[in-house]
């Protein structure tokens, strides 16, 4: 059976076929793919000893490249395709029920996977795609259990927390009407729900989480270094050269090829700059959009649901996270796009250099696309809106969104179980039933099958893949990283809920490549490249996020100053008396009901002379108070102090935890010198004899080799010897 298939010649008008006749009718191209596309079973053809010790992925990415060989004609396989030539080639899927019966079903669930046959079968740049994965979801379990202990512990005080207690008992005490739907006085023991839900996840336990969070995140990548290095050394790939290996293959397609030359263009990487930065403002915009959206669907459901009443605010938020998923949806097609266009501009000098720079523009387009929304509810949502009496509104007639009156933490935390809840689901969803009825239907539309093409056609109607087929995984593992760290001092359970995600994720990939997907091209790679970098990244910005989080978000702050400045206990602790006492009306500020600007139109205005607000302005004119001030202070002295200890905790971490093994780093010292050893070189102790010194004066022609790679050296010094001039264009690929 051939591990190849190309897929319907034809003639197309306003094409000649003389290009598809000289691309199949040259000799090297014609015999390389005659040999390589035998069955692995046939029998030794030439001098080629023993076609079946090398391995499928190897014979698939050789014929992959005798097929993209740019030749007389100018046409790669790929060119031809997309003229019309033939209609597709891929590799077949064949020996894959081992994977099936082991991997790709959902009942092996919670089963090691195997990443040995994985390589085998797609070759080491998947493989290493599902280990990472692995371990990710691995690593997971320790941050999901302490995130849950976090959450659950807030259960502890549900009905003794000090300042539920004073919400759930304030009668008497009026919250100022948020916005211009149903304006009316809100009793603050209204939201006494709300207020112990909130403490759940807003607890000192926070700080504490933030923080572990971010060692677990260096130990993350640490331990997923030392287990890479584990993996690539017994793959034979550890001292592998991806550079190296695309200049080899570029002397055997044509041995007068030169590589390209390093090249930085100062004025190449400004205008790269400015695009990716108006791309960035755009990415911000949205956000804004998502703003005059929430504000418009305000006015809009209080108007046509009634019935809504105060849960006019949840629709609202509900309405808005999906939205922002459907914007991210179609920001990812053009961001795609601007991404590659970009890459293109800059010229990349290699395949493997185009990748990383794709990869790094993606991703930070993605990230301000996805996390745009998260951003502007924990900074600015709730800030820019003014004071009751003065209120800022979008064109003059809407007033801006408010925050929540328990916080905007809830906003938050509401923002990011719907994103980690529904849009993980939606998306594992989509990724599976997409590529199942996109099948099933191609399956439907076939018409009679030929039995002795039975197998082929199974795989033509196969999904088709392409190159962004596995960095499509990846990307969305990168954004659930992200989710998962950036803002977890907001919603402890997201390690959790990313454990659960990807054990069905890890499945759910293996089941689109071995059962609704055609046969990727391996690829080789002794590690996930740029990804690493984006999840150090990532690890950065998370320290960040996580301390603007609980210093400017979180009520973690104002808590604890009023404790030690303002609170009964300033003076020292009282065992009959919580510290907290007096906190929730010394943190809501004073506004009189007379100074809004129509006063009547407000429910309930005739028995309400003051009305409170989130805030620490002054009752008088709203200004900023000396507290205010001290309390800003404190945030920002928070802030620099929790980023310095997180990120000294990182580099100590990132320290203390060697990235590569000390068993792997002798193993390879091990080899070197078997290699030394092996090229004739005189051992310890042992000088240059007569015999070595004749020979190393006779050069390389006067060699002779021993052993297991004696035939081997022996052809390499053949292969050199025909061009003695420019022996450096000897290529010799191990395996073949």
């Amino acid at each position: 059976m051939s591990l190849w298939l190309i897929v319907a010649p034809r003639e197309t008008p306003g094409r000649s076929s003389g290009s598809s006749s000289s691309w199949k009718s040259s000799r090297g191209r014609a015999s390389a793919t005659r040999l390589l596309m035998e069955s692995e079973a046939t029998a030794p053809r030439g001098e080629l000893a023993g076609p079946t010790s090398i391995p499928a992925t190897t014979r698939i990415r050789i014929v992959n490249f005798v097929l993209n060989s740019k030749m007389a004609a100018g046409d790669t396989l790929q060119d031809l395709v997309k003229d019309g030539v033939f209609e597709a080639g891929f590799p077949l899927h064949k020996g894959e029920e081992d994977l099936k019966k082991k991997w790709a079903r959902w009942r092996n669930m919670f089963q090691q996977q195997p990443i040995g046959d994985i390589r085998n079968y797609f070759g080491e740049k998947v493989a290493l795609y599902f280990a990472w994965l692995g371990w990710y979801t691995y690593m997971l379990v320790p941050a999901a259990v302490v995130g849950l202990i976090i959450f659950l512990s807030g259960f502890a005080h549900f009905e003794a927390s000090q300042i539920s207690r004073e919400i759930c008992e304030a009668h008497d005490v009026y919250m100022c009407p948020r916005g211009d739907h149903n304006p009316r006085y809100q009793r603050l023991s209204e939201t006494c729900a709300f207020a112990k839900l909130t403490h759940l996840f807003d607890n000192e336990g926070t700080v504490l989480f933030a923080m572990f969070m971010a060692l677990w995140a260096t130990v993350f990548l640490e331990l997923w270094k030392r287990e890479r290095a584990r993996v690539v050394l017994q793959w034979d790939l550890y001292g592998w050269d991806e550079d190296q290996e695309e200049m080899a293959l570029g002397l055997i397609a044509c041995p007068d090829y030169q590589p390209r030359l390093h090249q930085h263009s100062y004025m190449r990487s400004t205008v790269i700059l400015l695009l990716s930065l108006l791309m960035i403002c755009l990415m911000i915009g949205m956000a804004h959009v998502l703003v005059i959206y929430r504000v418009l669907a305000a006015a809009l459901f209080s108007s046509a649901f009634p019935f809504l009443g105060e849960q006019v605010t949840t629709a609202v938020v509900v309405t808005g996270a999906l939205v922002h998923y459907v914007s991210i949806l179609v920001m990812t097609k053009i961001n795609k796009y601007v991404a590659l266009k970009l890459c293109d501009f800059e010229k990349p000098r290699t395949f493997s250099e185009r990748e990383s720079k794709f990869t790094i523009k993606f991703f930070t387009l993605q990230f301000f696309a996805h996390f745009s929304s998260l951003i502007y509810i924990a900074f600015i949502l709730g800030r820019i809106n003014g004071n009751p009496g003065k209120s800022v509104r979008l064109a003059g007639l809407w007033k801006l969104e408010e925050c929540h009156l328990s916080g905007c933490m809830m906003d938050l935390f509401v923002q990011m179980a719907i994103i980690m809840g529904l849009k993980q689901t939606l998306s594992n969803c989509m990724e599976y039933l997409g590529p199942w009825l996109a099948h099933k239907c191609r399956s439907m539309r076939a018409t009679s099958q030929d039995p002795e093409l039975r197998h082929w056609q199974r795989n033509y109607r196969l999904n088709p893949v392409n190159t962004f087929s596995l960095f499509g995984e990846f990307m969305e593992m990168m954004i659930q990283y992200g989710f998962t760290t950036v803002f977890v001092a907001a919603f402890p359970l997201a390690p959790l809920l990313a454990l659960f995600s990807n054990l069905a994720e890890i499945r759910l990939d293996a089941i689109k490549m071995v059962r609704l997907q055609r046969r990727l091209v391996p690829r080789k790679a002794k590690d996930i490249g740029t990804w690493l970098q984006v999840l150090e990244i990532i690890g950065v910005l998370a320290v960040i996020a996580n301390g603007m989080v609980i210093a400017f978000t979180s009520e973690f702050i104002p808590r604890v100053v009023y404790k030690y400045r303002y609170g009964p206990c300033r003076q020292g602790a009282h065992p009959a008396v919580d510290c907290l006492t007096g906190y929730v009306n010394h943190s809501l500020s004073v506004f009189y009901t007379k100074d809004f600007q129509n006063p009547v139109e407000i429910e309930g205005s005739e028995n309400v002379t003051e009305c409170r607000y989130r805030d620490y302005g002054a009752a008088q004119n709203s200004n900023f108070t000396e507290q205010s001030w001290f309390l800003l202070a404190i945030r920002l002295a928070f802030l620099i102090l929790f980023e310095h200890v997180a990120l000294c905790v990182k580099l100590i971490a990132a320290w203390f935890v060697p990235d590569v093994p000390q068993s792997v780093k002798n193993e390879v010292l091990k080899k070197k010198h078997q290699r030394l050893g092996e090229a004739g070189l005189p051992g310890p102790g042992v000088g240059p004899g007569p015999e070595s010194r004749s020979t190393r004066d006779s050069g390389p022609r006067a060699q002779t080799w021993s052993g297991p790679r004696a035939g081997q050296e022996a052809k390499t010094q053949s292969c050199c010897h025909h061009r003695p001039p420019q022996p450096w264009l000897c290529v010799c690929v191990g395996g073949l």
